[in-house]
């Protein structure tokens, strides 16, 4: 990772001072070829732009190391502004006077090399004005008007003059424009930088956000299956023990049919959704356990869809509203009663319904098996991120309905 990241903060670098030489070299041949034809120093001024390029480059990769090293951008918004002009204020004077340093070590400067050619001009300028062998340059009654105005005149367009001694000197009116676009690129530079980072970190934070919500979902589903489980398990251990003086034979059998459904319910926990067809077969597992214990007390009724069977549900879930209907329905009743399990598809959504001969109650739904119920409201929240809905109501004096709509899975 680190690696890449590299290749692109070094492609990024030479692609952005490459594009800023290029439009250099634009201006410099094509606008101004001519000028630049006539006056000459090509070789110079491609030297000359590789030596500024070149230390810009290393400046501004300095300059990247210090924003790592301290990690700056972490920082308040004050105190990032105030950095960010420190920071581009001795990155600007490093690149300009680093650029002037090696260029005069080398010999190879443009600007040396264009002064040159302006001494040349106001010589000739001098020459002409006939003030070659006049001490002009000296305060005496020789700076008439007409003097004053050549050497004016010379200075203005060679920024070359002559000192009370008589030296050439010159006037280097172009450094303070120099270190302002400096200025200008390397405040750039650092925006571009600031701002690219930012938005890494805010799509860095985003994802790391989502993947916090994706683990706690993940433990929060597996949670609600481990209390699935212990409370399916407990019950259908029950009906069996109720079978042992009874029916040995038949609780042996009923073992059997439990390990089934154990097994089938350890290999649903691998899964956040399983198909209707084997959700089913746990339930009817189930049922056939707990008619053992109600015998002609319990009545079963299966309604379903066929087309509905390859849709997928959330493992456990049907079998946990059959087991609710028992416990608080059936076996609440004297005479015990219907448990009806419904499948069937109604605008585009799948609706699963159970059920049961009793009458809801606000304790029941509050007493320890309304986890049931609630894991299967978070559940459903948690898969279809509110598309899909639960209810519990009364159908009638003597019904009690539990419906789950879920969206279709094509």
């Amino acid at each position: 990772m680190n690696y890449k990241v590299n290749i692109r903060y070094w492609l990024c670098q030479f692609l952005g001072w490459g594009v800023f030489g290029l439009i250099n070299l634009y201006f410099m041949f094509v606008l101004f070829g001519e000028r630049f034809t006539e006056q000459g120093g090509k070789k110079e001024y491609l030297i000359s732009l590789a030596i500024r390029l070149s230390t810009a480059i290393l400046s501004t990769h300095i300059l990247r190391k210090l924003i790592k090293k301290t990690n700056w951008l972490k920082f308040a918004f004050n105190k990032i502004l105030v950095l960010f002009i420190v920071g581009v204020t001795v990155t600007s004077l490093f690149l300009f006077y680093g650029a002037n340093a090696i260029e005069h070590v080398t010999k190879f400067s443009y600007d040396n090399f264009i002064r040159q050619q302006r001494l040349e001009k106001a010589k000739i300028a001098e020459k002409k004005a006939g003030l070659e062998s006049v001490a002009y340059y000296k305060s005496s009654p020789l700076k008439d008007s007409l003097t004053i105005k050549t050497i004016t005149e010379i200075k203005k367009s060679t920024n070359w003059y002559k000192n009370n001694k008589g030296e050439w000197q010159y006037e280097d009116r172009s450094d303070l424009a120099g270190v302002y676009q400096v200025f200008i690129l390397i405040g750039l530079w650092l925006l571009i930088y600031i701002v690219y980072h930012y938005v890494e970190k805010v799509r860095k934070d985003q994802i790391d956000r989502l993947n916090l919500e994706k683990n706690i979902k993940d433990l929060e589903l597996k949670t609600i299956k481990s209390h699935i489980n212990p409370h399916f398990i407990f019950n259908s251990l029950n009906s069996i023990r109720a079978l042992v003086d009874e029916n040995p034979t038949r609780a042996r059998s009923a073992i059997t049919e439990l390990s089934n459904i154990l097994r089938s319910s350890m290999q649903a926990e691998k899964a956040e959704t399983v198909t209707l067809e084997k959700e089913l077969n746990i339930v009817k597992d189930y049922l056939a356990l707990e008619q053992m214990r109600f015998e002609e007390r319990l009545k079963i009724e299966l309604d379903i869809d066929e087309d509905t069977l390859d849709q997928q549900v959330p493992p456990m879930m049907l079998q946990t509203l059959v087991e609710n209907a028992i416990k608080h329905g059936i076996s609440q009743q004297v005479n015990g009663g219907m448990v009806k399990v419904i499948s069937d598809f109604k605008d585009n959504n799948l609706e699963l319904l159970v059920q049961n001969t009793g009458q809801l109650l606000l304790k029941s739904v509050n007493s320890e098996g309304g986890f049931g119920i609630k894991s299967t409201e978070d559940r459903l929240n948690l898969i279809y991120q509110g598309k899909a809905s639960f209810s519990i109501k009364n159908l009638t004096d003597n019904i009690v309905e539990s419906k789950i709509t879920m969206p279709v899975i094509v």
